[in-house]
C-alpha cells in the first residue's frame, strides 16, 4: 500500500497570474503613497518590513516605516511614478528592480521641492492568504541628492 502522507494538492498559481496580483499589489501601493494614505500603505507591508533608503541607516519594522512615511506625510505633498523593469517570482518570495520618479512638494513655504529619479528594487512576500506584501524595499537616486526629506523626529 503506497501512503501520500505530507504530499500537498496545493498548486501554486501561474507566473502570469502572480504578476497580475504583484501588478495590482503595486497600482494600490501606488495608490497609497500619492494618497498619503498611511493606513492603506501600511497594510501592505509585512510586519518585519525593511526599508533601505539611501544614505540612511535601514528604516527596521512596520512601525518605524509608519513613523517615517507618516512624517514625510505631514510635511509633504506626493506624485511618484514606477516603471517596473524585471520581475522574477520564486515560490512564496518575488523581487521586483524598476524606475522611479518621486516629486514632493513641501506643505508649508519653509521648504523645497524635491524631485528625485533613480532605481528600485522590491521583495515580496506571499502571505497565507495568498496576496503579497513587500517586505524589503531599496531605492536609489540616479543623480547625488541635493538635500534630504525631512520625515521629522
Amino acid at each position: 500500500m503506497l501512503l501520500a502522507a505530507g504530499c500537498s494538492t496545493k498548486t501554486q498559481p501561474s507566473f502570469a497570474d502572480d504578476l497580475a496580483a504583484i501588478t495590482g499589489f503595486n497600482e494600490r501601493y501606488l495608490a497609497a503613497i500619492n494618497d498619503e494614505d498611511i493606513a492603506a500603505l501600511s497594510a501592505l507591508t509585512t510586519d518585519g518590513h525593511i526599508m533601505l533608503p539611501p544614505n540612511q541607516e535601514p528604516v527596521v519594522g512596520k512601525a518605524a516605516n509608519d513613523a517615517m512615511n507618516g512624517g514625510a506625510f505631514e510635511r509633504y505633498e506626493f506624485s511618484e511614478t514606477w516603471q517596473p523593469v524585471e520581475t522574477v517570482i520564486d515560490g512564496d518570495l518575488a523581487f521586483q528592480r524598476g524606475t522611479f520618479t518621486t516629486i514632493a512638494n513641501p506643505k508649508t513655504d519653509d521648504g523645497d521641492r524635491l524631485e528625485v529619479s533613480g532605481s528600485f528594487m522590491r521583495i515580496y512576500q506571499r502571505q497565507a492568504n495568498g496576496e503579497w506584501r513587500m517586505t524589503r524595499d531599496m531605492f536609489n537616486s540616479s543623480t547625488p541628492l541635493t538635500q534630504r526629506l525631512d520625515t521629522g523626529p
